[in-house]
């Protein structure tokens, strides 16, 4: 998975990155980094003077690998295909805008806040810290605009943008590595839909059919078991041109219990029919963990739950 964090000088963004990067073990790279790590091999030191000075260097042809440009992406994909990294600036939200994999962050903060840690760090004037600042988001903003088209002030660009004139460096990468589980866990329920040819529902809000289901959330909220509401749906029965006829959407999915519930209020006839869904769910999905719950049993099996050590599914295994 790829993190990639845009940042205005003096929003703490590199801060942010590098504590994210320790909190996650993930390898931190920035455009300095870059151009070591690609282009050592195939510049000399001109040519690496020019890379750090020219955003439109990275347009010149190099031979045998199209453009400078082409090179940095190509090899920035490679790297993605092997292990998980942050990446800083240079554009990155833009070469990774189509994978849907990526998450893309933007650090920012008010002008008169930047400008104040601006005059700190470096010991100037306000003058002099307005400058820097002007100099810097144009550089910025120019890179990226002039090497992939693109502004990124856009807040299009990003998943989430975080202020940090309200957040500290610790409330930012909280933030972020709660959202990268998230998008995680849907990317992962979005893929196994397509393996398996089920329906997610991750997109939806959590809208629920009947006051029991609010009440159950509510109870998974007060013993702090994390829950999804309905994330997929299991097709079970087609017609002869391959319609689906009957399907089985169980309530919650407790993400750490791996385990799917369905709750009953119903009379006997639908909790029949309901056992017979659940029983075509088992044998088209084997391996899939889903319990049918009684209202009864609500808070017997919560307890159950929490009583369970991390890492450990309920059925004990």
């Amino acid at each position: 998975m790829i993190i990639t964090v845009s940042r205005q000088m003096g929003s703490l963004g590199d801060e942010v990155a590098e504590a994210l990067s320790s909190k996650l073990n993930w390898e931190l790279i920035t455009r300095s980094d870059l151009i070591i790590r690609f282009f050592a091999d195939v510049t000399d030191a001109q040519q690496k003077h020019m890379l750090n000075e020219s955003a439109k260097y990275y347009l010149t042809e190099l031979k045998g690998y199209g453009t400078y440009r082409d090179l940095l992406e190509q090899s920035l994909y490679d790297l993605a295909g092997v292990q998980s990294a942050i990446l800083v600036g240079f554009g990155s939200q833009v070469i990774f805008a189509d994978d849907p994999q990526a998450l893309h962050v933007r650090i920012v903060a008010p002008e008169r806040t930047r400008l104040n840690r601006v005059r700190k760090q470096f010991h100037v004037t306000e003058a002099e810290a307005e400058q820097i600042l002007a100099v810097a988001d144009k550089k910025h903003k120019r890179f990226v605009s002039t090497v992939f088209g693109a502004d990124l002030t856009d807040i299009s660009h990003y998943h989430i943008t975080l202020n940090t004139d309200n957040l500290s460096v610790d409330e930012c990468v909280t933030a972020i590595v709660a959202l990268k589980d998230e998008h995680e866990f849907r990317n992962r329920i979005r893929y196994e839909s397509e393996e398996d040819e089920t329906i997610e529902h991750l997109s939806e809000a959590s809208l629920f059919r009947n006051p029991s289901e609010a009440e159950f959330a509510r109870i998974l909220d007060m013993y702090r078991i994390e829950w999804k509401y309905e994330p997929k749906t299991f097709p079970v029965e087609w017609d002869a041109e391959g319609n689906i006829t009957l399907a089985f959407s169980p309530d919650f999915y407790l993400p750490k219990f791996d385990t799917y519930l369905e709750l009953t209020t119903m009379s006997q006839k639908y909790v029949t029919e309901k056992n017979r869904k659940l029983k075509r769910v088992r044998e088209l999905y084997p391996g899939i963990n889903i319990r049918i719950v009684y209202k009864k049993d609500f808070i017997s099996l919560l307890e159950r739950f929490k009583s369970v050590g991390n890492g450990t599914r309920e059925d004990g295994t």
